[in-house]
């Protein structure tokens, strides 16, 4: 029996080491194949990030040039903003200075027409007061002089002595200037309101209330500006000051 074990030992041995030795083959058959498929997975895994990272740059470069154009867009709109504001202060101050020259013309005509009734003596003509036209022109004169309170004053006294006159509306409007240049924005406002709710139809009405909505707009009131600008696109499309609030509105 032990004769048996011994010469059965050398078979076992060998036996075993032909296992192993096919083992070991088939080890490494496997790891060569997962070496490959992960070759293969690392080359789909770069491929995929290629053309994420392409994707990506493409998806930023769209995004500037869309920056691009937005910018560009606005700063038209700015541009274009800005030369018609220029524009309504040209024209305005050519209106200015000819309603100024006119003023004056009637204020003149006015005193004229006191001094013949004094020498008709026309004492009910010539009583001496003066006329809406030459306290107009009063009111006029000290506000160009920077003198806002006088002026004030007498817009005032003109609203107070004839409140019907064809000027009652511009000395309720100049009154908000005096405001104005005293930095008093919340007179100014209801000064500028009050032109539009008693005057409507009076041509200072739409520029009154241009002056409202910027002014709201500058301190930061962007819902009131945008509720004045309609308004004054509904009330007066026609007008210049409509045209600005148009360009305000698309350019915010």
């Amino acid at each position: 029996m032990r004769q048996s074990i011994v010469a059965l030992a050398p078979l076992l041995f060998s036996t075993a080491c032909l296992a192993s030795k096919s083992d070991f083959q088939t080890l490494q058959t496997d790891v060569r194949v997962m070496r490959s498929e992960q070759a293969q997975a690392d080359s789909l895994n770069r491929i995929l990030i290629d053309r994420i990272s392409q994707q990506l740059r493409a998806a930023t470069d769209s995004l500037g040039a869309l920056g691009d154009r937005v910018a560009r867009h606005r700063s038209e709109n700015q541009a274009s903003l800005a030369g018609m504001q220029q524009q309504l202060l040209a024209i305005q101050e050519l209106t200015g200075q000819s309603e100024q020259r006119l003023q004056e013309v009637r204020a003149s005509v006015e005193e004229r027409s006191q001094q013949l009734a004094v020498a008709r003596g026309d004492t009910a003509a010539a009583s001496g007061a003066a006329g809406p036209n030459q306290i107009f022109q009063i009111g006029r004169d000290q506000l160009l002089k920077g003198s806002t309170a006088a002026a004030r004053a007498a817009f005032q006294d003109l609203l107070g002595k004839y409140p019907a006159s064809s000027l009652a509306a511009d000395a309720e409007f100049f009154i908000g200037e005096t405001y104005a240049a005293e930095g008093n924005g919340a007179a100014a406002d209801s000064a500028y309101a009050r032109v539009t709710m008693k005057y409507p139809r009076a041509p200072r009405a739409a520029t009154a209330l241009y002056k409202r909505a910027v002014a709201a707009q500058t301190e930061g009131r962007a819902r009131a500006a945008d509720q004045l600008y309609q308004e004054l696109i509904r009330k007066y499309p026609a007008s210049d000051e409509a045209a600005l609030a148009r360009e305000r509105s698309r350019a915010r």
